[in-house]
């Protein structure tokens, strides 16, 4: 354990770790990664419209989608570093949002597909940036309730992600044409940057020690341990299977039962309000019984209902399963973050850029597969998120498996 000089998450320097305080920074964090996920989660309709605007396919929606992703999978690591290094987080966070809200507003103001997916890239980069920063004060400040914390402030992102922002879009999208309804979108982030410049400040962590490169050595080292690159697959697996089934539900919606950007954007976010909801409980739920179970039961569950998605055609039944797969790959992302961190149990923040760029770098192929396979029909998009499921808790029992033969035992596979 760390003596008091080196406790991290500090909010204000007289009031450490009190309720009150830890009330504000979790309540804080989690709005200022909705803002910046709201604007950033526009991508799954904003996508189609540039897509249609310009007379592309599915492959080229599941492209911009994984630039992206992969874009923000290049931050994730550097953010992290940073974070870690940096006792002024609140001011890593205020950088965040003027990233964001300016990379989106210049990618409407831009021609050609090529631009355009690029200043999205650097937009998102922003968005990508804040992950690490937030996270890695929240279990630094409560490391007793990592998973609960974890859920509440992935909550705020989906809330603002998967619900706020198809929302919102769509309405727009309904009057304006995807530069404008983009741009009006983008306010929020802007508001949110002015506001950090005073509340800011007030977050703070007391970082451990720098992070030289050979501490970024060894917090590296445990993701080259079988167990580490097991659960490395897993990862990429789970995430590319949520990809594939977001990236491609619009379309399907549009396409397959001619709904309105409206209506298709209403559905989608209905889709992921169940698994939004359940993850801060799912998340304390984990914390009390362990990691292993909730995330093999839900990987396998998503597993049937994407199946079962890819199966359906008809609109209730096929609406039915890709809800059930979709909140269960939702509820459990934190879950997955609280056991990357408890498998190095080193620099939180840089361990969780590590894991972020994997789930949302490498993961963020899986919509570049969806789109692929989609040209062909675009229910094989769902069938290859079974697949991908099936394969993520494949890849997730041979981690726990060599968990009990290695060295690098984790401490809730005895809880």
């Amino acid at each position: 354990m760390s003596d008091t000089n080196s406790q991290p998450g500090l909010v204000g320097p007289e009031e450490s770790g009190t309720a009150k305080n830890n009330r504000f920074l979790l309540g804080t964090l989690a709005t200022g990664h909705l803002v910046n996920d709201w604007v950033a989660g526009t991508i799954w309709l904003v996508a189609p419209a540039i897509a249609a605007s310009m007379g592309l396919g599915p492959s080229e929606v599941g492209l911009i989608i994984a630039i992206n992703g992969i874009a923000a999978g290049f931050t994730y690591v550097p953010a992290g570093i940073i974070a870690d290094r940096t006792p002024n987080s609140g001011m890593l966070m205020l950088i965040s949002f003027w990233w964001v809200a300016i990379g989106y507003f210049l990618s409407t103001l831009v021609p050609g597909f090529w631009m355009i997916t690029l200043f999205l890239a650097i937009g998102v980069m922003g968005d990508a940036f804040w992950h690490p920063v937030a996270t890695g004060v929240l279990v630094k400040t409560m490391p007793r309730q990592r998973a609960q914390v974890l859920g509440i402030h992935a909550m705020g992102g989906s809330v603002g992600a998967e619900i706020l922002a198809p929302v919102s879009i769509g309405v727009l999208l309904t009057y304006f044409d995807w530069q404008s309804s983009l741009q009006i979108i983008t306010m929020p982030a802007f508001l949110m940057g002015v506001l950090f410049i005073v509340m800011g400040p007030r977050i703070t962590s007391a970082s451990r020690q720098s992070i030289r490169r050979e501490k970024l050595t060894r917090v590296l080292q445990v993701w080259f341990t079988r167990r580490g690159l097991m659960m490395a697959g897993m990862m990429v697996l789970y995430n590319m299977s949520l990809f594939a089934i977001l990236s491609m539900t619009p379309l399907t919606l549009q396409q397959r039962y001619e709904m309105s950007v409206f209506n298709s954007s209403v559905a989608f976010a209905s889709m992921l309000v169940i698994g939004t909801m359940f993850q801060p409980f799912i998340g304390k739920l984990s914390d009390m019984v362990g990691r292993s179970q909730p995330i093999i039961i839900t990987l396998l569950f998503s597993t049937v209902f994407s199946a079962c998605a890819a199966w359906f055609e008809t609109f209730i039944p096929f609406m039915i399963a890709l809800i059930c797969a979709v909140s269960l790959l939702t509820a459990v992302r934190p879950i997955i973050l609280a056991a990357a961190v408890e498998l190095s149990e080193k620099s939180e923040s840089t361990t969780l850029g590590v894991v972020f760029s994997v789930l949302d770098g490498v993961g963020a192929l899986g919509a570049l597969v969806a789109g692929l396979v989609g040209e062909i029909d675009l229910a094989f998009a769902f069938l290859m998120a079974a697949v991908f499921s099936t394969f993520s808790t494949f890849f997730y029992l041979a981690s726990q498996a060599s968990s009990k033969k290695g060295r690098y035992r984790v401490v809730f596979d005895d809880q």
